[in-house]
């Protein structure tokens, strides 16, 4: 067999490089380091060798310097050419780079058996045991996050999903008909179910809509967009903005995007003015084209689903018109628990369930907020520490007036069967 001779990368070599690394992959695992980061490496004047033998290029190993610390990025052989050393050639000669470079820590992390490690370990690296490497995908490109940056968009907390308490009903409905399709695109497909693209969720002030979609969100670890009708209205015209900034949205792959009060902009039109007539029309045309790509969710709350125009919820622009009414007693019980958890407090929950009924999450929260602060001025003016009881919050409860009157609990009830579509 011919003897090898390494020399620097040129830019001559690229094509060669990258169809070297396609063949000289043995773990079956992916790269830590993508090929794009290593062209990018070569490209930006990084060490960076290659081995020649017979004019042919057999071997090749990039990496990248940092300040003091030095990463070999990638190293490749040709099948034909490994086990006699080029391997072990190629490191040293990179190594030799990368300390003139300024580097005094060279690290590497490959897959185990990739190529390359047994050259590692034969130039003298020490595998370091007990390690993990932890990555994470962002679900948005370069030019995707200026958008998203334009938008004003957020990314959710991760566990936001998770740390939803109560609402077990409505919350499994949410999980079932637009988390798992979503978050298992491939499994789904499969069964021939097809990913919900555009939903609408309706229900009293304060049962948690907006919540459901952040939570949704953070669940699939996509941006959240949330499209202000009174501010578009300000900026471009309404008709014209909600066009622009779904213009905006259709550049990206991945976005969750939620409209509050809906009925603000998709109330029934009035013929007689124009203006109302172009916004509803404006609206349905950009549900249709939002819906041209997989990979997005359009979530709309309303308080009033009565109020919407028909042709909002006809089949086609929503896949799922699905009820978030007031806790039962079970997860009012499972509320107060979350948030007497975060405090410490001890109270009977059960009893606090009970004298809460028709209390949203809202309701729930602001009255142990007010507990929590009451007890807070009882500490600063006894100078001991004190702890609410469950007369405290059955006194406050008993002083919050619920979102949810009775009639709109029967109203609920009633829009449930003529417009729920679950």
């Amino acid at each position: 067999m011919a003897v090898w001779h390494v020399r620097d990368f040129v830019s001559e070599d690229l094509e060669g490089v990258v169809r070297l690394d396609g063949e000289s992959r043995t773990s079956g695992e992916p790269a830590v380091f993508r090929l794009s980061e290593v062209v990018a490496a070569l490209q930006g004047r990084n060490p960076g060798v290659v081995a020649v033998a017979d004019g042919h290029l057999v071997g090749a190993a990039a990496g990248r310097v940092d300040g003091d610390r030095a990463w070999v990025l990638r190293v490749a052989l040709h099948p034909a050419w490994r086990n006699l050393g080029l391997g072990t050639a190629l490191l040293s000669a990179l190594e030799q780079r990368m300390r003139a470079a300024g580097a005094v820590l060279v690290a590497a992390v490959l897959p185990e058996d990739e190529t390359g490690a047994a050259a590692l370990v034969n130039s003298g690296f020490r595998g370091r045991r007990g390690l993990t490497y932890y990555e994470k995908v962002q679900s948005v490109t370069a030019e995707g996050s200026a958008v998203l940056a334009s938008l004003g968009a957020t990314v959710p907390p991760a566990g936001l999903w998770e740390r939803l308490a109560g609402m077990a009903e409505a919350k499994q409905l949410v999980e079932r008909r637009l988390v798992l399709p979503l978050a298992n695109p491939e499994a789904a497909d499969e069964h021939g179910v097809e990913p919900p693209q555009a939903v609408v969720l309706f229900g009293p002030p304060g049962t948690g809509k907006s919540t459901f979609a952040q939570a949704v969100a953070s669940r699939l670890g996509w941006p959240f967009v949330e499209l202000f009708p009174s501010r578009i209205a300000l900026e471009d015209g309404l008709a014209n903005g909600l066009g622009r900034r779904f213009e905006e949205i259709a550049q990206l792959d991945h976005v969750l995007v939620f409209i509050d009060e809906v009925e603000e902009v998709a109330g029934t039109r009035n013929l007689a003015d124009p203006v109302s007539v172009g916004v509803v029309n404006e609206l349905l045309k950009s549900i249709v084209r939002f819906r041209d790509r997989d990979g997005r969710l359009l979530i709309c709350a309303t308080n009033t689903v009565a109020a919407l125009d028909p042709a909002f919820l006809r089949h086609g622009r929503f896949d799922y018109v699905l009820p978030v009414g007031p806790p039962d007693h079970e997860a009012r019980t499972a509320l107060w628990a979350s948030y007497l958890a975060r405090t410490g407090a001890e109270a009977d929950t059960a009893l606090l369930a009970d004298a809460s009924e028709g209390f949203t999450p809202a309701d729930i929260k602001q009255a142990a907020r007010t507990v929590a602060h009451a007890v807070f001025e009882r500490t600063l003016d006894t100078g001991t520490r004190a702890h609410p009881t469950t007369e405290d919050f059955l006194r406050t409860i008993s002083r919050t007036r619920p979102t949810v009157t009775t009639e709109m609990a029967l109203e609920f009830a009633d829009h449930t069967i003529r417009y729920g579509r679950t």
